[in-house]
C-alpha cells in the first residue's frame, strides 16, 4: 500500500524525506516534486527497481530514465570524456533545466536500459527533490505518469496514474512545469541541442559553442547514442519530460528527461 507525505515545509519535512530514503534503499519507487513536473524515481545502481520503474510507465528498456544528480561533483564519477565545453554548461545552468547526455562511466555497476554506453544527467532545482538526492545518491528518474498520459503536476495526479505501483509519494504541491529541460547532446565532436526548453540557444551560446537542432554540421550521429538521446528527449521526469521530436543526433529524462509526449517535464 502507498503512502503520501507532504513536503512542502522544510521544517516539517524530515519524516518524510526519510521515508523516501528508506524506500529507495529497499528497491521501491518514490514520486517526487522536481523543478519540471513531478518525477517517479529508483536507486539509479538497482537493476531490478529501475525495471520496476520502467515497467510503472508501461515503458521498456529502450527508453532508459535520466538520471538526477545532488551536486555538480557526482557528474565526474558517473561520465567520462567530458568535454571542457561541458563542463561549462553544467557549471551554468545546474541546478535547473538543463540536461547533458555524455559517455558514461564503464566500471559502473547498473543498468538503466538500451543506453549503449552513454547517460542523460540533470540538477533539478528543487529543494525536496534536492533533500533526497543528497541522501540516496544519483536516482533514475522519469516524468511520473504512464506512457501516453500527461506528466503529473502534483502528487494526486501522480497517484491516480500510478497507484500502488509506487511505495511513497512526496507532496510538495504543484510543480510548476510547463517548460522541460533543455538537452544537449555532448557524445559526439560538437555539442548539439537534442531539444530546446527552459534554456535557450542563445543563453547556451552565451557560454559555450553550441548546435542548434537545425543546424547542420559534419558530426555524423552514433548510433549507439541514439537511444538515451530519444528517451531523454521523450521523457517528462527531465523529470526529465515533454513532448520533444526525437533525436536526430547521437547519444533519460524532469524536463533528463520522462514521458513528456504531452510537453510537460520532470528532470
Amino acid at each position: 500500500m502507498s503512502s503520501v507525505h507532504d513536503v512542502t515545509d522544510p521544517n516539517t519535512w524530515g519524516p518524510a524525506i526519510d521515508e523516501a530514503v528508506n524506500t529507495i534503499s529497499r528497491g521501491g519507487l518514490v514520486v517526487l516534486p522536481t523543478d519540471t513536473v513531478y518525477g517517479i524515481g529508483a536507486d539509479a545502481f538497482d537493476a531490478d527497481a529501475v525495471a520496476a520503474l520502467l515497467a510503472a510507465k508501461g515503458r521498456g528498456r529502450q527508453m532508459p530514465p535520466p538520471v538526477l544528480v545532488p551536486d555538480v561533483r557526482t557528474l565526474d564519477g558517473l561520465a567520462t570524456e567530458v568535454p571542457d565545453d561541458a563542463r561549462k554548461l553544467v557549471e551554468a545552468f545546474w541546478p535547473g533545466g538543463f540536461t547533458i547526455i555524455l559517455r558514461a562511466q564503464p566500471s559502473l555497476q547498473w543498468d538503466l536500459g538500451e543506453t549503449h554506453g552513454t547517460v542523460a544527467l540533470r540538477m533539478p532545482d528543487h529543494p525536496a527533490a534536492l533533500a533526497v538526492l543528497r541522501r540516496t545518491g544519483p536516482m533514475a528518474v522519469s516524468s511520473a505518469n504512464r506512457t501516453g498520459s500527461p506528466a503529473a503536476l502534483d502528487a494526486a495526479d501522480a497517484r491516480d496514474q500510478l497507484g500502488d505501483a509506487v511505495s511513497t509519494y512526496l507532496d510538495g504541491g504543484t510543480a510548476p512545469g510547463g517548460v522541460a529541460s533543455t538537452i544537449v547532446d555532448a557524445t559526439g565532436e560538437r555539442l548539439r541541442v537534442v531539444r530546446t526548453g527552459a534554456i535557450s540557444l542563445e543563453q547556451l551560446r552565451a557560454v559555450a559553442p553550441v548546435a542548434g537542432p537545425d543546424d547542420d554540421t559534419d558530426d555524423t550521429p552514433a548510433d549507439d547514442t541514439t537511444d538515451t538521446a530519444d528517451a531523454a528527449a521523450d521523457d517528462a521526469a527531465d523529470p526529465g519530460a515533454d513532448d520533444a521530436p526525437a533525436a536526430p543526433v547521437t547519444s533519460e529524462v524532469e524536463q533528463a528527461a520522462p514521458d513528456d509526449e504531452q510537453g510537460r517535464t520532470a528532470g
